[in-house]
């Protein structure tokens, strides 16, 4: 069975970020960990000799008290959405987020990961300097990012941006997968510029490669690439866009720059990122 891993501090963007966890689950036939890190308070033990443990020990039951009630509105959740069968187990880490998150995708041999973000407002604080930025460059499976306006619907069209680079093809081949699941289907797009140095052949093999997929291929001529994908969002009504880990200046450009409010009506689809 595979199982999915969802950091949370119990807020309404992990909580939305939850439900997408759900489906998930549902679609692919997996199980969740709900992970809550927390993180000891730094105080200098020269002014603390007597109680220091007593203090540390009472922020560890308080974080365990909160994490304790937390959870059964999580359960609640997921029977109303007729989820409940889904199991779901629950892991408390200290330490850092991001460090806690590696550590349990090896351990827990997880295959996905499920994070909320901010939504429009949030896609600079999201790529840049976050935890869920921060998530994207290091962790080694999927990462499902949600925004907090995201409203769960079924997934009928997935849009796949590529540079048809070979390595590209296992990333794309993660996404069918899903697909299948899901009876989406996936439109792959190229935006070629005049810099582009990929040439028809290879576009042809691409085509007979997938030949037997749902997957259809879309050739854009555009020097303005971003501006074209956030374009295609829009008109092909993407659900969920996916794409290959690029650098990660590349995300920076496509979400935080002047295309912020272009993107603010379809930054409420999730992005998938596909570690290469």
């Amino acid at each position: 069975m595979k199982r999915i891993l969802i950091p949370t501090d119990f807020s309404e963007v992990a909580t939305n970020a939850f439900v997408y966890a759900l489906e998930l689950a549902k679609i692919i036939d997996a199980e969740i960990i709900v992970l809550h890190t927390f993180q000891m308070p730094i105080i200098d033990y020269q002014y603390f000799p007597e109680n220091y443990k007593q203090l540390f020990d009472s922020f560890e039951l308080a974080t365990f008290e909160k994490f304790k009630d937390e959870i059964p509105k999580l359960r609640d959740l997921a029977e109303k959405r007729n989820l409940g069968h889904i199991n779901l187990y629950h892991k408390l880490m200290d330490g850092d987020l991001i460090s806690n998150i590696k550590e349990c995708v090896v351990e827990e041999k997880i295959d996905f990961v499920v994070m909320g973000t901010a939504g429009a407002s949030g896609w600079k604080e999201f790529f840049i300097g976050t935890k869920t930025g921060d998530a994207i460059s290091s962790v080694s499976v999927p990462l499902l990012s949600v925004p907090l306006k995201a409203q769960y619907r079924t997934i009928r069209y997935i849009c796949f941006t590529t540079r048809f680079r070979d390595k590209d093809i296992k990333a794309l081949q993660s996404v069918l997968q899903i697909a299948k699941l899901t009876q989406a289907e996936v439109k792959c797009l190229y935006v070629q510029s005049l810099a582009s140095d990929v040439k028809d052949e290879k576009i042809e093999a691409w085509k007979k490669l997938f030949a037997n997929e749902q997957v259809s291929f879309f050739v854009h001529t555009s020097e303005y690439v971003k501006e074209t994908i956030i374009d295609f969002i829009d008109i092909h009504e993407i659900d969920v866009l996916a794409m290959a880990n690029y650098k990660r200046s590349f995300f920076e450009e496509l979400f935080v720059t002047h295309l912020t409010e272009k993107i603010s009506y379809k930054s409420n689809i999730p992005v998938l990122v596909i570690q290469e």
